[in-house]
C-alpha cells in the first residue's frame, strides 16, 4: 500500500492544472487556486483520504495524460503520416467521406467534451466532435491540422441559404475552440496566438476589444470562427490548420454546421415563448412588499425606473432575468443587438449571468408604458400590486407654481423716492403672483385687500435710506409673512401680504 501511495503522489505531481481541478473536484474539493496551491491540496487528499476509488481515478487522469499507446505510435509511424481517426463525423456515411486527422495522433479525451449552447447559433450536424490540439514538439508555436468532406446536402443547405447580409448566409460551418475539460459545459476559448487556415487561405478571426479601464489588458470575443467561405461546397476533401501557443493549457476544437440567427429573430421567439402575465407580475410585486413580522423595517414601495440603463433611453420592450431578485427591467431589443455584436449576456442591472432562455418580458410594464406618459420616468409599486408615477421635483414645483398662479395682472409696488414723490403703479410679471390691479389703478389682493411688497431694492436703500418716517410702518409689519417684492402708493394705508 505504501508504493501504491508514493505512486499516486508522483502522478499527481505531474498532473496539469485542469488535471489536479478534476481530481480535487470529483472528490468534492475546492479547485480554485494557483497550480502550486491545487498541488498542495491534491497532495493531501492523496494522503489523508486514500482510497481503491481515488487511485483509480488518479491512475485515469494519468493515463489520459500520458497515453501508453503514444510512445508507440511516436516510434512507429512515418514521418509526416497520420493517423486515421475512427469517425470523427456524426453522418451515417462517415466512413465514405474519408479519414479525419487532428495532429497525426488519436483522440486523448476519455470523455467527452460538451460546449456550451449559443443562442445565435442553432447546431444542425457536428462535422468534427471536440478533439483535444496536442503538441508535436516543444516549440511554442503549433500546427494543428484536421481534415473533412461535406455531404451533398451539406452543401446544398449552405448554397441555398438565404442571405444575413451581404456574403454572409444563414447556414454556415463554424469553428469553435474550447479548453479541454469534461467538467460542465465549455464555453468558447482561444488559445494564444490563433490562426486559422482553410484550403490554404486564412480566415477571420475575431480580433480584441479596446479596454476603457487603465491596466486592464484588451480582451478578444471568443465566438464561433465562420470557415464557410473557404470551403470545397462539394465532395473535395476540406483541410483546416490552426496555429496556436502551446503554453501550458489545453484545448479542443470542433467543427459544426449551423443556422445562424439575428438579434431581431431571438427578439421573435422572446415575444412569442416568454412573457410574464401582468398578473403574475403583480403577484411578485405583492410577495416582495408582504409585511415581515420579523423585519424592522416595512417596505410599503418599490420605485421602477422607466429609462433603460443600456442607453438611457425610455424602454420600449421592459425586459429582465428570471433569476435576478429585482423588478427593474431593460430594454429586450438593445440588449439583443448588443449581445449580438458582443456577446456577454449579462444583466445590465445586477451583473449577474442573463442567458437568453431565462429572460422574460415583463407584461405589467409593458402596460404601464402604454398608459404613461413620454414625461415620466419613474414609477413606484404598491403593497397591493397597484402603482402610481413618480414626477421629479422640478416638475413638481411646475405643477405647483401654475396651480398658485391667480387669474390677474400681477404688479411691483417700490419704495418712494427720497423726494417725497410716490410712482405710479404699473402692472408687470413675477414668477408667483399676489396681487392685482382694479379698473381705478389700485392694487388688490384675491380677497379685495391691497398687497404690499416691503422687501428694499438696492437702488431704492441708496436713494432713500434717509427716509426715516417709514421706520415705524417697517416695524408694523414685521410680524406678516414674506412678502412679494412690488411698488405702492403711499397715499393708502399699508396692509399685510396674504
Amino acid at each position: 500500500m505504501a508504493a501504491e501511495l508514493v505512486e499516486a503522489m508522483n502522478m499527481v505531481k505531474s498532473f496539469r492544472v485542469s488535471d489536479l481541478q478534476t481530481l480535487l473536484a470529483s472528490m468534492g474539493r475546492s479547485k480554485s487556486g494557483l497550480k502550486q496551491d491545487l498541488v498542495g491540496r491534491a497532495l493531501r487528499l492523496v494522503q489523508t483520504e486514500y482510497s481503491p476509488e481515488l487511485l483509480k481515478n488518479v491512475r485515469q487522469l494519468y493515463e489520459s495524460r500520458f497515453p501508453k499507446t503514444s510512445g508507440w505510435l511516436a516510434a512507429r509511424r512515418p514521418e509526416g503520416v497520420p493517423v486515421a481517426y475512427s469517425s470523427l463525423s456524426s453522418s451515417p456515411n462517415a466512413t465514405s467521406q474519408g479519414a479525419d486527422y487532428l495532429n497525426g495522433i488519436s483522440k486523448p479525451i476519455p470523455t467527452e467534451v460538451k460546449l456550451v449552447p449559443l443562442p445565435f447559433y442553432q447546431t444542425l450536424e457536428t462535422l468534427l466532435p471536440p478533439t483535444e490540439l496536442i503538441a508535436q514538439n516543444n516549440e511554442k508555436l503549433q500546427d494543428s491540422q484536421c481534415i473533412f468532406e461535406l455531404t451533398p446536402n451539406q452543401a446544398d443547405q449552405i448554397r441555398n441559404a438565404s442571405e444575413l447580409r451581404p456574403g454572409i448566409r444563414s447556414i454556415q460551418v463554424v469553428l469553435r475552440i474550447c479548453y479541454t475539460d469534461s467538467i460542465g459545459v465549455q464555453e468558447d476559448q482561444y488559445p494564444p496566438n490563433i490562426a486559422v487556415k482553410v484550403n490554404q487561405s486564412y480566415c477571420h478571426v475575431p480580433g480584441y476589444y479596446p479596454s476603457n479601464k487603465p491596466g486592464v489588458e484588451p480582451r478578444r470575443p471568443c465566438r464561433p470562427v465562420n470557415i464557410t467561405p473557404w470551403l470545397h461546397l462539394s465532395n473535395v476533401t476540406n483541410r483546416v490548420t490552426v496555429t496556436w501557443g502551446n503554453f501550458g493549457k489545453r484545448y479542443s476544437v470542433a467543427v459544426y454546421l449551423v443556422r445562424v440567427f439575428t438579434a431581431a429573430d431571438l427578439f421573435s421567439q422572446l415575444k412569442l415563448c416568454s412573457v410574464e402575465s401582468a398578473e403574475r407580475c403583480r403577484e411578485r410585486i405583492q410577495d416582495k412588499l408582504r409585511f415581515d413580522p420579523e423585519s424592522e423595517i416595512a417596505t410599503t414601495g418599490l420605485r421602477v425606473s422607466l429609462i433603460c440603463p443600456l442607453v438611457k433611453m425610455r424602454l420600449g420592450v421592459p425586459c429582465r432575468v428570471l433569476t435576478c431578485a429585482h423588478l427593474q427591467c431593460f430594454d429586450a431589443v438593445f440588449f439583443l443587438q448588443m449581445n449580438e455584436k458582443k456577446p456577454t449576456w449579462t444583466c445590465p442591472v445586477c451583473d449577474k449571468p442573463a442567458p437568453f432562455e431565462l429572460l422574460t418580458i415583463d407584461g405589467l410594464l409593458s402596460e404601464i408604458l402604454k398608459e404613461t406618459s413620454e414625461d415620466i420616468e419613474e414609477i413606484e409599486y404598491l403593497t397591493d400590486g397597484s402603482w402610481r408615477p413618480i414626477r421629479d421635483d422640478k416638475e413638481r414645483d411646475r405643477e405647483r407654481e401654475r396651480s398658485n398662479t391667480p387669474e390677474y395682472p400681477v404688479v411691483d409696488i417700490c419704495i418712494p423716492e427720497a423726494n417725497g414723490h410716490s410712482p405710479a403703479i404699473h402692472s408687470g410679471s413675477s414668477s408667483v403672483g399676489m396681487a392685482g390691479v382694479t379698473a381705478g389703478g389700485s392694487a388688490v389682493a384675491p380677497g379685495g385687500g391691497a398687497v404690499v411688497d416691503l422687501t428694499l431694492d438696492s437702488s431704492s436703500e441708496e436713494e432713500g435710506g434717509g427716509a426715516g418716517g417709514d421706520s415705524e410702518d417697517t416695524e408694523d409689519s414685521a410680524d406678516s409673512p414674506a412678502p412679494k417684492r412690488g411698488r405702492y402708493n403711499y397715499d393708502k394705508d399699508l396692509v399685510t401680504a396674504y
